[in-house]
């Protein structure tokens, strides 16, 4: 041994010895049935004879189920009027038939031409569309009156984080604040500094078309009345309080302006009393949507020739989007909606597909399974045979 190793081994001694005292440091987990990967686990082995079995079994779960869900979404009695360009396209003078443009599911055939007609009125520039249709048999109780959009995309991230919940809960927050929020584009009026309230791009595109009660046609003209009550959340009527701002503190967003002007001591709005700006505050996840406007729960909507008044004010020609209105009743299992039925039927009837070919090709030609055994990490459930040879061809020397 050179004299440089001699060294090193003195020192090595000197450091066991100093180290000796003290207990070593060791980042092995601690010999735990969890931290050393030892709990107890069922670890299924797919066979033919458990894999097949389950394909069936879904299969006569799953198609059953989409048929009841594709049946209750068929009792759903529904009227769909597309009126996105009735402020230009509907005749002043006269009614126009829309047969084109309405979508029903009754089982009674309709008796009436749906049709249209708007009235404009002179002092304020403002359009009244009127849409005529025919409720063939009665509908309800209850029922739901809708607004329909599409291309609206309410889901996009920058559109659905524009909104102060503070400001929203009543907090009068100052201009610095609101500034510096989320709103962000429409915080504050470049003008005059003040804030808007409500600030965001939600609140500023608001749907604002006024949609009356359907007015009855029959030998008196009775309104069949519909409530706006009930139709928001009960946790967002919970969120939205009356604000503590005062009308000189805030201006309205630039949408409104244009419809309402600015603020007033007495047009302050009440947002823990608007419903309608609850259901549109509360984004949807795709581009087409529908939200409730409306509703009555008691009385039912008598067949018969309606008319339907609505403020036109809510353009989406400028972004090739449609709008519709939408009556409709519902089941036990919601509204008209058969997409849910027809995925089931979907799966369930592939399952039963594949349970079945799997099955005729596991009796025309089996595949020898091998031996669960080899599938244990534990050496001692290991066959015999497999370790001897195993241990016999490591431990033999190489020639």
């Amino acid at each position: 041994m050179s004299q440089a190793e001699r060294a090193g081994s003195i020192e090595d001694q000197e450091h066991s010895r100093v180290d000796g005292d003290k207990k070593p440091k060791s980042r092995r987990p601690a010999n735990t049935a969890f931290r050393q990967q030892r709990l107890k686990a069922w670890q299924p082995i797919l066979t033919p004879k458990s894999v097949l079995p389950l394909f069936f079994v879904v299969g006569i779960i799953f198609a059953p189920l989409g048929g009841v869900l594709l049946w209750a979404s068929s009792l759903v009695q529904e009227i769909v009027i597309d009126y996105t360009d009735c402020y230009s396209a509907a005749p002043t003078a006269s009614q126009a038939y829309i047969a084109d443009r309405v979508s029903m599911t009754f089982k009674a055939q309709s008796t009436g031409t749906p049709s249209w007609q708007r009235t404009v009125d002179e002092a304020t520039n403002q359009t009244t569309c009127s849409l005529y249709f025919n409720i063939p048999e009665s509908m309800g109780p209850p029922v739901f009156l809708y607004y329909r959009l599409t291309n609206f995309y309410q889901n996009h991230r920058r559109y659905v984080q524009s909104l102060e919940l503070d400001q929203l809960k009543g907090e009068a927050l100052s201009n610095k604040t609101i500034s510096g929020s989320v709103c962000d584009p429409l915080t504050t009026d470049p003008a005059t500094k003040k804030a808007y309230y409500p600030c965001g791009l939600i609140a500023n595109s608001r749907f604002n078309d006024s949609i009356d009660s359907p007015v009855y046609l029959g030998d008196d003209s009775v309104t069949y009345n519909m409530t706006k009550n009930g139709i928001a959340w009960e946790s967002d009527k919970a969120l939205y309080q009356k604000t503590k701002y005062q009308h000189w503190e805030v201006v309205p967003p630039p949408n409104w302006t244009k419809y309402n002007g600015s603020y007033t001591n007495e047009s302050m709005p009440n947002l823990h009393e608007d419903e309608d700006f609850m259901v549109w505050m509360r984004t949807a996840g795709l581009p087409a949507f529908s939200k409730l406007s409306r509703r009555n729960d008691d009385t039912a909507m008598a067949a018969g020739d309606y008319r339907l008044d609505i403020l036109d004010q809510f353009k989406v020609t400028e972004y090739d989007g449609t709008k519709s209105i939408l009556l409709s009743t519902r089941t036990v299992m919601g509204g008209k909606n058969p997409f849910m039925g027809i995925a089931y039927v979907v799966v369930g009837g592939v399952c039963v597909l594949l349970g079945a070919l799997f099955t005729i090709a596991h009796l025309v030609r089996p595949r020898k399974l091998g031996d669960h055994t080899y599938l244990s990490w534990d050496s001692t459930n290991q066959p015999t045979t497999a370790m001897a040879t195993g241990r016999d061809d490591r431990l033999r020397p190489s020639s």
